[in-house]
């Protein structure tokens, strides 16, 4: 009965603008466009109009305003599905596009085969708010990285430096040794410097609060050499459910952190990881696995795997022994998660011991 209540809902498809949105309603059975709609990228818009809609299925793109978007849409009793329209190369492909004519697409893709559009699921309010915290945090270091490296390179032009310190006081040490007469220039810049470390501050009291309070399953997560709550906290907030995956490997490929595949009859060329999937917890994981491979990483399995891959002693060895030891990083948070059970750094070492 649900399949065939299904069949007969009308289909549409919304090609998401920053300041408006066009809206192509289809046929189901003959696939005849019923109507097309531009409305404005507004709350109040999009209730307006969709609330006097009968219940559809609608596709959408993933993009700024999909999130809110689509919750709206699922609040007024329409099906909804959130197209990844970067792997569907007839959306971003083509000679011909325009936004009525994504908006016909998506919903005739819709109406043919869900699974075409490659669809997404986004996180709820609560996870989106959250990882507001640290994307928030992290743009924050970037600003006061770019302006350090401003301040320092003045300063050299003048043939002098600045030692190297802790980016924490930076504003202080480079106040002490700053030339007179280059203060008017560089003040109101150190003085940003120094208001931006106190928000950093703020945000990693709010990071480590959300972690003993919010999200205690962080605890097992962090008891890897390398793993500190920030990056705990991100792989939580970016996986949400750990259920979702059927196997913890799957978490390598979610993130990006495997080789492309582009074969063709009796061609298979080496490719480089896909770097799909989250950016920012790509670039957490990759900086885990150095701290790991470095001098003062403890001795471990995920050391171990990491520097028999670098022992060509290359570059090009060098670099894929990060990218591997992040894989497996992300795959043993993964299974630390589900499991719970307390990190044994030489478990798969002790094991084959015991084996031989």
């Amino acid at each position: 009965m649900r399949v065939k209540e299904h069949a007969i809902m009308p289909i549409a498809g919304v090609d998401l603008g920053d300041v408006h949105s066009h809206v192509c309603i289809l046929d189901p059975v003959t696939g005849d466009v019923l109507e097309q709609a531009r409305l404005r990228t507004r709350l109040e818009d999009v209730e307006r109009y969709f609330a006097r809609q009968q219940s559809m299925r609608i596709a959408l793109e993933v993009g700024m305003h999909s999130t809110w978007f689509s919750r709206t849409l699922s609040q007024l009793g329409h099906d909804v599905t959130v197209a990844h329209t970067a792997r569907v190369r007839l959306i971003h492909g083509g000679r011909r596009k325009n936004d009525q004519l994504d908006a016909e697409k998506l919903a005739r893709l819709l109406r043919y085969d869900r699974r075409l559009l490659a669809p997404i699921q986004h996180r709820s309010q609560d996870t989106q708010r959250d990882l507001a915290v640290l994307r928030s945090r992290s743009v924050l270091i970037r600003a006061r990285t770019m302006l350090i490296n401003h301040v320092r390179g003045v300063v050299k032009s003048h043939g002098l430096r600045i030692a190297k310190c802790d980016t924490r006081t930076f504003a202080r040490h480079t106040r002490e040794m700053m030339p007179t007469e280059l203060l008017p220039a560089l003040e109101p810049t150190i003085d940003t410097i120094d208001n931006l470390a106190t928000q950093i501050q703020r945000l990693d009291a709010r990071v480590h609060h959300l972690c003993r309070d919010t999200y205690p399953e962080t605890v097992v997560l962090t008891q890897v050499h390398g793993v500190a709550e920030i990056t705990a906290l991100t792989f939580i907030l970016t996986l949400e459910d750990p259920r979702r995956f059927a196997k913890s490997r799957d978490v390598g490929a979610y993130l990006g952190l495997v080789p492309g595949q582009k074969q063709s009859g009796g061609t298979d060329p080496t490719r480089g990881i896909t770097k799909t999937g989250d950016r920012a917890l790509r670039t957490l994981l990759i900086e885990c696995a150095q701290r790991i491979l470095g001098k003062r990483g403890i001795d471990s399995d995920l050391k171990r795997h990491g520097l028999k891959i670098a022992a060509v002693g290359t570059k090009e060895a060098k670099r894929r022994a990060v990218t591997a030891v992040a894989r497996k990083l992300a795959v043993l948070l993964h299974r630390l998660w589900i499991t719970g059970e307390v990190y044994e750094p030489l478990k798969n070492a002790k094991r084959t011991t015991l084996s031989a």
